[in-house]
C-alpha cells in the first residue's frame, strides 16, 4: 500500500470506468487519462494535503500491476472520515480489500487516532456490505449524499474495540 500520485491516473481511469463502480457508486464522468490527473489533484492528493490520508494504492507483495485503492475519505456532510475501497475486476473476491481495509482502521485508530470510522455503501452492494460486517461494522442509518437522487447505507464502527 502507498499513496497515490498523478503516475496513478490510468488505475483511477480504469476504477472511475468500472462497470462495478459506476453501478455502485457513481459515474464521475472521466474518460480520459488527462481528466483522471486532473481529478486525482483536485480529490486524492488534496485530500492527503489538507487532512493527511486519503486512499492508498494497493499492489501485489511481489510486485506488479495495481490492484485498486483503499483508504479514508473525509466528506463535508460528514463527522468522521469514511473507509472506501474499490478494486479492479481481476482482484475482486481474492480477500485483498478486506486485508486493506484492515489495514487502513488500524492505521486510523493507533496513528491517525480516530475513534470511529464511518462507510458510505449502496444498499445493493450485497458484497461490499458482507465486507463491511466482516470488518465489524454495523449499519446506522439510511442517508441522502449532497447531490445525489438516492440514499447509500451509513455504516460505523467505534475504533476502541477492534481487534
Amino acid at each position: 500500500m502507498r499513496w497515490m500520485n498523478e503516475t496513478d491516473a490510468s488505475l483511477m481511469l480504469a476504477i472511475w470506468n468500472d462497470s462495478g463502480f459506476i453501478r455502485y457508486v457513481a459515474d464521475r464522468g472521466i474518460r480520459t487519462e488527462a481528466e483522471a490527473r486532473q481529478a486525482l489533484r483536485d480529490g486524492i492528493l488534496k485530500l492527503y494535503e489538507e487532512r493527511g490520508y486519503g486512499p492508498y494504492l494497493l499492489e501485489p507483495r511481489d510486485g506488479g500491476a495495481p490492484m485498486g485503492i483503499c483508504g479514508l475519505f473525509k466528506r463535508d456532510n460528514l463527522d468522521f472520515p469514511d473507509l472506501g475501497y474499490s478494486l479492479l475486476p481481476a482482484f475482486r473476491g481474492s480477500g485483498h480489500a478486506l486485508e486493506a481495509a484492515r489495514a487502513v482502521l488500524a492505521h486510523a485508530r493507533d496513528d491517525l487516532g480516530f475513534s470511529r470510522v464511518l462507510a458510505i455503501v449502496s444498499p445493493s452492494n450485497t458484497r461490499s456490505i458482507r465486507l463491511l460486517n466482516k470488518l465489524g461494522m454495523e449499519f446506522e442509518r439510511a442517508l441522502r449524499m449532497p447531490g445525489d437522487e438516492k440514499d447509500v447505507a451509513l455504516y460505523a464502527t467505534p475504533l476502541a474495540v477492534m481487534d
